[in-house]
């Protein structure tokens, strides 16, 4: 069976929906044009970062070994001296703005601090500033991290404008604190291309992770919210959202307190005015804590959706005995475009109770950590360049994906986007729609 992406008013199937949501039709999509940002560049300057001590006095009185500058961010793209903002976004994400810490360490240096390995978890003040304490010495880097941060940033250097393809723009909107790491990461996404849209909180403090990876390749995450982990649905945010094709909303975002109602707000206002809504399932945990939440913005918003396969069954409410097939074509009756990845097992599209196999692109894996968030941009890449058949934008997204794996980091390097592009060949579409999403 031959599957293509067409969005219609006679999309989903007539099925019963959990009692917790209501599932709507996808609007009609209002055409836009992509638009080309015309830009000088130069040279980036270095930025110099301070440590967080365990005290909130000496906050900024401790100075950290800087971080180190790898491949990623030796390539990174130059940054922009003069700027001129489309009239339309082409994606716009709404999530969690953090700077990542990332360093190498042992099973040892978990077990002293009590940490269970492989885990993403919470921390306040005190105890990041207890690891970081105990990260002293070491060799670590220092990105503009975040799962959506890192699609939209490969969505952007792979939508690089050249001789034969428009520019995709990219924005970003969330909550950043006033301070140097806020400035730090408003200024790593504007040299990546991505514009950061929300104004910094006056005497708040950015959020940051901690990224503890073992030599078994297994990654241990603290996460501190920072005192601006807010996202309020202001004057910049409302504008934003009547002028993007694509709005993706991270899943991490129902961790912040009082989210829901700005991100609600923000949907309905993207729909109205023609948007697709993309959801990030982001964590199994952030799910099972936030499950109404999540099914009250997905039930009633979401045209398409992102997740791995136990992100899939954990939204699912299915045991971990369900195949990613079934839990992809269980998740297309209520969404109208699913993604689902599984591991070097490949992934699964799902569309109207069908579930499209995507086999893996051939790679040496490296580093398996931003394989989804690669995968998540080969998707909207595709669906921004105008293709309809999904195995195409499935296998456009694999090989996204395998790219990153194969390297040490998350982030889509630009010398291997270029290539991508290249080697992506397909009739390139003016107008993106949600006219665009069915079954032939």
């Amino acid at each position: 069976m031959s599957l293509s992406l067409r969005l219609s008013s006679s999309f989903l199937p007539q099925i019963p929906t959990p009692p917790s949501f209501l599932c709507f039709v996808p609007p009609k999509f209002q055409n836009g044009h992509f638009l080309i940002c015309r830009f000088r560049r130069r040279q980036p300057s270095p930025l110099t970062l301070r440590c967080f001590s365990t005290s909130k006095e000496e906050h900024d009185n401790q100075r950290m070994k800087g971080p180190q500058m790898d491949d990623e961010e030796e390539e990174e793209d130059k940054a922009i001296a003069s700027l001129v903002l489309p009239e339309r976004w082409d994606v716009l994400g709404l999530g969690q703005a953090m700077v990542d810490f990332s360093g190498i360490v042992d099973d040892e240096f978990l077990n002293k601090l009590g940490l269970e390995k492989g885990t993403r978890k919470v921390v306040n003040h005190e105890e990041r500033g207890r690891v970081l304490q105990a990260m002293d010495g070491c060799t670590y880097k220092a990105a503009a991290g975040g799962s959506l941060s890192n699609s939209l940033v490969a969505l952007a250097r792979l939508g690089s404008r050249s001789a034969t393809t428009p520019a995709i723009n990219v924005a970003m909107a969330g909550s950043v604190g006033s301070d140097v790491l806020g400035g730090f990461y408003r200024e790593k996404l504007r040299r990546a291309n991505v514009q950061f849209l929300s104004e910094p909180i006056k005497d708040g403090t950015t959020g940051t992770v901690i990224v503890l990876t073992t030599p078994d390749a297994q990654r241990t995450m603290l996460a501190y919210q920072g005192t601006s982990s807010t996202v309020n649905y202001d004057k910049i945010l409302a504008n934003a959202v009547t002028k993007t094709n694509i709005l993706v909303v991270e899943g991490y975002l129902f961790e912040l307190p009082d989210t829901v109602r700005a991100i609600t707000e923000a949907c309905q206002k993207a729909r109205s005015n023609g948007a697709l809504v993309a959801v990030t399932a982001s964590d199994v945990s952030c799910i099972e804590r936030h499950y109404d939440d999540f099914w009250e913005i997905i039930g009633n918003h979401a045209d398409l959706i992102f997740a791995n396969s136990d992100e899939a069954r954990a939204l699912c409410n299915f045991d971990a005995k369900e195949s990613s097939a079934s839990v992809t074509r269980y998740l297309s009756h209520f969404v109208p475009l699913v993604s689902v990845t599984d591991g070097h097992r490949g992934s699964y599209i799902g569309l109207k109770g069908e579930a499209v196999y995507i086999p893996p692109s051939p790679c040496v894996p490296v580093d398996t950590c931003g394989a989804g968030d690669a995968y998540a941009c080969g998707i909207l890449y595709g669906v921004l360049r105008g293709m309809s058949d999904l195995k195409s934008i499935g296998s456009i997204a694999a090989k996204v994906a395998a790219t990153v794996v194969g390297q040490q980091g998350t982030r889509l390097r630009v010398s291997d986007a270029v290539k991508l592009a290249e080697s992506f060949t397909f009739h390139t579409s003016t107008h993106i729609g949600t006219d665009h999403i069915s079954s032939v």
